[in-house]
């Protein structure tokens, strides 16, 4: 489609109809993005989505029961910095998102086995692990153990929350806690680690899995890329913190596009409920 990209070129483009890719820079029908599970047919950058979304194309249809969704986040700090308080600022995540935490949890089934899944939104405050975020995350690992069911985890974050201090970091403990009593009694615990998947949350419940998958060339890592470079005064690969490297170097099982997850997710649960 290079005349398309001549001819746009200084061109305002009609919205409505076509859409930019992030990564390439490539104009794409918009009809055609939706089609694809918000992955550009051009060079496969899986976008960021939101957690209705990513419940909409991975569980099985009416089955999803939210649960916890009244949760919302504490503020035991009264926390202010020079851009506000952390108060409006989760005021203005609720509106923009419609969510009153950075996860939605509850039960559902994927391709008819019963599953209990959560989902990070990254559009509330980073999907930034909180005490609220942690909180329903045990919960939800709470109900898997008590009805003996697969936890399921999406996680997309910038890391622990810190207008919460201690209260945000404690929660990489809770939550590996609520997931190693899952291990004790054989239930399953399958992490998917979307772009961006960072800081508390890499360093804790997302790489603890019994399978650990990824979505193609999602970023991964604790601190940042520039951080380590100047740490270590040397090169990194090119593909540094990217679901790949982390795939060739044995900490993630699979890498899976977007449009195969379901079936992916599908395939590991038939093992399980043998």
């Amino acid at each position: 489609m290079g005349w398309l990209e001549g001819f746009t070129k200084g061109h305002k483009i009609d919205e409505t109809i076509w859409m930019e890719c992030k990564a390439c820079n490539k104009h794409i029908l918009r009809e055609e993005w939706e089609k694809g599970y918000h992955v550009c047919p051009k060079c496969t950058h899986h976008a960021r989505i939101d957690s209705r979304y990513r419940l909409e194309i991975t569980v099985d249809p009416d089955t999803f029961e939210e649960m916890d969704a009244s949760i919302h986040p504490a503020d035991p700090l009264s926390f202010h910095d020079k851009k506000g308080s952390y108060a409006d600022k989760a005021e203005a995540a609720r509106e923009k998102s419609g969510l009153n935490e950075s996860i939605v949890t509850g039960r559902a089934k994927i391709m008819e086995h019963p599953v209990v899944v959560g989902v990070m939104d990254f559009r509330f405050l980073g999907g930034s692990l909180s005490s609220g975020t942690g909180e329903k995350i045990v919960r939800a690992a709470h109900v898997a153990l008590d009805e003996r069911k697969p936890l399921i985890l999406f996680s997309a974050s910038g890391g622990a929350r810190m207008h919460e201090g201690i209260l945000s970091l404690m929660q990489m403990a809770k939550t590996c806690g609520a997931i190693a009593q899952l291990d004790e009694e054989n239930i399953s615990y399958i992490s998917v680690l979307t772009d961006p998947t960072t800081g508390g949350v890499s360093a804790s419940y997302a790489m603890v899995g019994d399978i650990n998958i990824a979505e193609p060339g999602a970023l991964i890592g604790f601190a940042g890329k520039r951080v380590i470079k100047e740490t270590l005064k040397q090169k990194l690969p090119e593909d540094f913190q990217t679901s790949e490297y982390y795939r060739d170097h044995g900490f993630l099982d699979r890498v899976v596009h977007r449009k195969d997850m379901r079936t992916t997710l599908g395939d590991i649960l038939s093992f399980y409920n043998r």
